[in-house]
């Protein structure tokens, strides 16, 4: 049998990079980074953990290379986001609303923030590059803050972080506390008839407070 060419030996090792690195998220998101185990990583992807010790180096660094990815994945989304900068009410009121799509749909973020936070940051100090990835989710609010000021219809006294910091609270409330917050209250923070409800207030929210010039 012919040897396979170069270039196709390395998207077949991307393809598997990427497999082994959204297998791994679920199972981090799942039990956590002491409760995961590299062998059932290994056995949900049908490769070996000899394999992922060659793509990765261990499961810290797997784990690693899972939570940049995971925050990587917001701030995608954050900068394919298209704002008309004309219209600074509509451009914030996005921004939230894009930023409780991406929340929803990947539950396993939130997981592993939470995570994180339990190990009390650990594991993402080590990764020196996150705070420069993270900035852009201030410089584009900084610009629709600017914008708004400079047409009146935006506060001087709220900054981009404030507003990262409100915004991020909801969102991550809808999935980190939905079995807890459902339970007391009788309600489902998953069903996708309340999703547009959802959704629109944190736009609400958000208009409202910058808005309030008082």
């Amino acid at each position: 049998m012919a040897a396979k060419p170069k270039s196709e030996l390395q998207r077949d090792a991307e393809r598997t990079r990427s497999e082994l690195l959204a297998v791994a998220t679920e199972v981090f998101a799942e039990s956590g980074y002491s409760g995961a185990r590299v062998d059932v990583i290994a056995e949900r992807t049908r490769t070996t953990k000899r394999m992922i010790y060659y793509y990765f180096g261990g499961k810290e660094q797997l784990y690693l290379a899972v939570l940049e990815k995971a925050y990587r994945g917001i701030r995608d989304a954050e900068q394919k986001l298209q704002v008309n900068h004309k219209n600074p009410v509509e451009a914030v009121r996005r921004l939230a609303e894009v930023t409780f799509d991406h929340h929803i749909a990947h539950d396993e973020f939130i997981r592993l923030v939470s995570i994180e936070n339990i190990h009390r940051g650990e594991f993402i100090r080590r990764l020196a590059d996150l705070p420069q990835l993270s900035a852009p989710a201030t410089s584009l609010l900084d610009e629709i803050l600017r914008d708004g000021r400079v047409t009146g219809v935006f506060r001087d006294d709220v900054s981009a972080l404030d507003v990262h910091l409100v915004i991020s609270s909801y969102c991550v409330f809808q999935v980190a506390n939905k079995y807890t917050f459902g339970y007391l209250f009788d309600v489902d923070l998953a069903d996708t008839s309340q999703r547009a409800h959802l959704r629109h207030m944190i736009g609400d929210v958000v208009v409202g407070w910058l808005t309030n010039r008082q």
